[in-house]
């Protein structure tokens, strides 16, 4: 197993998520902004957790929704987050490795509990999330296991997870293992709010360090501060080799050597949670991407990918990915 070359390795926020139903009303009544992901303190997300009803409790984390769908694609996948040696840093490791993953970072012994984040699914299917980074924040260049790295074709990187200055240096030494074993890296850039948060520094990022891109509308338009998608997509053009960017029921738009795929999105009978959409959207592509397919197909695998896990609560997918995929050739 040690040697085996990987498909694609994640480097993200171990995060275990707790989810439940709320009205529009609950998230007025704590100031959150619907759709979107906010940090919280411990005593924040407990205020929030002891108000919600009933929870169904999983291990997530953006990185690692991702991971685990290239795993039920059928792909080899490892990741590095960190976790606390607590109860739910033994469900996280435990539910990612019943998956096939390597994952090989140690759990931190002592400070920050595990990562949970409170996911609040309304009626039209948004979600909006309160994260307590906890123990995953804590991860440093020394958690960068190198020989994973090598062995993998890309390394994906969560946006989320540049916050912390260490988790920074994370992803730059990262990048430079992948680069230096020919390999190719690719980054999410998470949510528009933490565009906002290192925009400058996400545009050095995308420029220098990336081949493959995952951004939405809002994320891309925030990077490039420009109004229109149309403006976005020139601007992205040339900055790295390939750009995947997603407009829910609008499908996506893939930027690739000049050449520009337009991807239908896929029609799901009802959207029930939206949580995991675009996490699973990339594991669809990457497996496509890594097996060599051509970027429609891996477009319009990624669109399968997403359209399962909206159309049940939670980001882990529930059906058979590999059959959903069969016939993508």
């Amino acid at each position: 197993m040690s040697g085996q070359q990987l498909d694609v390795v994640g480097i993200g926020n171990a995060i275990v998520d707790v989810l439940s139903h709320a009205e529009d009303g609950f998230l007025s009544r704590f100031d959150l902004v619907k759709g979107t992901m906010k940090l919280v303190s411990a005593a924040e997300g407990e205020a929030i957790y002891r108000q919600m009803g009933p929870t169904v409790e999983t291990s997530g984390g953006s990185a690692a929704n991702t991971i685990a769908g290239v795993a039920a694609l059928g792909g080899t996948a490892g990741f590095i987050g960190k976790v606390r040696d607590d109860e739910l840093g033994r469900i996280f490791r435990h539910d990612i490795v019943s998956l096939g993953v390597e994952f090989p970072t140690m759990p931190a012994a002592d400070g920050e509990s595990t990562a949970r984040c409170l996911i609040l699914v309304t009626s039209d299917a948004q979600r909006t999330m309160q994260t307590f980074l906890g123990a995953s924040s804590g991860l440093t260049p020394s958690d960068v296991d190198d020989g994973l790295v090598a062995r993998a074709k890309i390394t994906y990187l969560e946006g989320y997870l540049w916050d912390p200055p260490q988790a920074k240096q994370a992803f730059l030494k990262a990048a430079k293992v992948a680069h230096d074993a020919d390999r190719e890296v690719a980054l999410s850039l998470s949510d528009p709010f933490c565009v906002e948060r290192h925009r400058a520094e996400f545009r050095d990022l995308v420029a220098n360090h990336i081949d493959v891109l995952f951004a939405n509308e809002a994320e891309i338009t925030s990077l490039y501060q420009v109004k229109s998608f149309d403006d976005a997509l020139q601007a992205v053009r040339g900055q790295c080799k390939v750009a995947v960017l997603t407009r829910s029921e609008k499908g996506a738009v893939i930027f690739a050597n000049g050449e520009v795929h337009v991807i239908d999105a896929v029609k799901v009978p009802k959207i029930v949670d939206t949580t995991g959409a675009g996490d699973l959207y990339a594991a669809g592509f990457l497996h496509g991407y890594t097996s060599g397919r051509p970027m429609g197909v891996c477009g319009r695998m990624g669109a399968a990918c997403a359209a399962e896990i909206i159309g049940h609560f939670g980001a882990r997918p529930e059906s058979d990915l590999k059959s959903l995929i069969c016939d993508f050739k």
